[in-house]
């Protein structure tokens, strides 16, 4: 199992930094931070330009525990920060396409995309917030920063 993790971060991570066209201004890592119903687990999420678009690529180590798996995340950018979150998503990212590479109880990686421009994520005062399925609660799990 290891194995299969292993090379899907691989792959994941090589298609990403393949892109030798691509300046390094734009792609971001961005830091979330575990909900307190959430602590101790981990996402990685990077932000890369794609035109007026900004897609989001993620590798996600947990969901709470009771979590129904193999999990189903959602994502959002919110205006705000995590401490002062909009009433309601600016950007829901969940109505398009969503591919996973890998999931386990532990580990899973997906992609989402935006229909914004990284440039204004990064210098407008939003935040992006991981979500567990309505079948989990749909409580926040992970939020970050994006300016």
């Amino acid at each position: 199992m290891k194995i299969v993790s292993s090379l899907a971060l691989v792959v994941a991570v090589g298609c990403i930094s393949g892109c030798s066209s691509v300046p390094d201004s734009q792609v971001t890592n961005v830091p979330l931070h575990a909900t307190p119903i959430n602590t101790g687990k981990i996402a990685r999420p990077v932000m890369i330009a794609d035109g007026n678009a900004t897609v989001f690529w993620f590798a996600v180590n947990g969901e709470p525990m009771g979590s129904a798996l193999p999990g189903r995340l959602s994502a959002y950018i919110y205006q705000g920060s995590c401490t002062n979150l909009g009433l309601k998503p600016v950007f829901d990212m969940n109505d398009g396409p969503n591919a996973r590479f890998y999931s386990s109880a532990s580990l899973q990686y997906f992609w989402k995309s935006a229909p914004v421009a990284m440039d204004t994520l990064r210098t407008g005062g939003y935040a992006l917030v991981v979500r567990e399925s309505p079948a989990d609660g749909n409580q926040n799990i992970f939020c970050g920063n994006l300016s």
